[in-house]
């Protein structure tokens, strides 16, 4: 697979400081989640990953920890607070960037960004002073006028405003210092004709699409997904014993090269089987020595951000331990809320049980354990 091209040296104002009351949700829309992450999140990553640099992030006062929490781990951008309308708040994005070339403005509620449409607008800056990508009309249009159609619009000549919008930053920064209106222009390019400049379309993106109302961030069904795992380990005397995260007293432990959990083995490879992603070995190989004789806590947690990254949360886990001794029902409830705890779901979406094999093959006869796990994920 080729390399993408390498861009231009850019800057980005991510704006994110609207209140996004119609999209029905608990927070503002670009701190809800979508897709698995934070709305912002989205088209941060995306502008971060196509070498933005300075690149603010406009958030409305007062949003420090949902900025935060929704921007966890990264690194590389600056949070700035907006004003009362977006006009204003792209005004304040672009003092604090001081100096570029180029700059990008993008409004976060479009969080699905193709690098493609990035690579389009700041092409078409070496023609223009800015440019923004635009779709066609393919309904016809009509005007309306209390309710009663009074004529049409020409579509061939309308076309959907989209961004992330492109401009050479002087000339931007010049023209919103130069407003002398109500700040309540639509868009940045509206800003930028106000004072004289041109701006040239360019191909948008139908992924572009905005998140508005609440049915927007439903618009796909839930997809859920179901892995299974399975593990065994050898039972031998002078070695602790480690199931589903509780150390049992027990005559004899599992053998293996971390602490040989087989409860949660099975549990990781189920959560990492509905994902897609591999098993156990894939993530933390045995012939690795950093993984001897480590605790399985830290497989399972693992696999939950694995799990998290991509989008989906835990639906329900069914855990079956086989085995002969020892007595797993009064272990239970530890069990349960120590896979609980590291899923970070509640209790009551695992269940632990027990079985044996009627002193059958190696279980049966005392000389291992053996643990199978479904486990059922949903998209966020």
């Amino acid at each position: 697979m080729s390399e993408a091209p390498a861009l231009p040296p850019f800057a980005a104002i991510v704006v994110a400081a609207g209140k996004g009351l119609r999209a029905g949700q608990p927070l503002p829309k670009q701190f809800a989640r979508w897709r698995g992450k934070a709305v912002v999140r989205h088209s941060v990553e995306s502008l971060l990953d196509a070498g933005a640099s300075p690149l603010v992030v406009v958030v409305p006062e007062n949003a420090e920890d949902a900025v935060e929490g929704a921007l966890a781990g990264l690194s590389g951008y600056e949070v700035v607070t907006g004003g009362d309308t977006r006009q204003q708040s792209v005004a304040k994005g672009l003092e604090a960037v001081e100096s570029a070339d180029r700059v990008l403005v993008h409004d976060a509620a479009r969080p699905d960004l193709p690098r493609a449409v990035i690579e389009r607008v700041l092409a078409a800056l070496s023609d223009s002073p800015s440019a923004v990508p635009v779709l066609p009309i393919t309904d016809s249009l009509a005007l309306d006028e209390g309710g009663v159609m009074a004529g049409t619009a020409p579509r061939e000549q309308l076309r959907r405003v989209q961004t992330p919008q492109a401009f050479r930053f002087d000339d931007i920064l010049a023209a919103h210092r130069a407003w002398t209106g109500d700040p309540v222009a639509g868009d940045d390019a509206q800003v930028l004709r106000a004072a004289g400049g041109t701006v040239a379309l360019v191909p948008g993106d139908e992924r572009l699409a905005k998140l508005t109302y609440a049915e927007d961030f439903v618009s796909e069904q839930p997809s859920i997904r179901t892995g299974m795992g399975f593990d065994v380990h050898k039972l031998a005397a002078g070695e602790e014993l480690w199931l589903a995260g509780v150390k049992i007293e027990h005559e004899k432990g599992l053998v293996g090269h971390s602490d040989a959990d087989v409860a949660l083995h099975a549990v990781v490879d189920a959560v990492l089987g509905a994902i897609g992603d591999g098993d156990i070995g894939t993530h933390f190989p045995p012939s690795d020595p950093q993984w001897k004789g480590a605790s399985s806590d830290r497989f399972l947690a693992h696999a939950a951000k694995l799990m998290s990254e991509a989008g989906y949360s835990v639906g329900n886990i069914d855990l079956t331990i086989i085995c002969e001794a020892p007595k797993i029902g009064p272990h239970r409830p530890a069990m349960r809320q120590r896979i609980a705890d590291l899923l970070g779901v509640d209790i009551g979406r695992i269940s632990v049980k027990a079985t044996t094999t009627e002193r059958l093959g190696l279980t049966g006869r005392g000389e291992g354990i053996a643990a199978q796990a479904i486990a059922t994920v949903i998209r966020c």
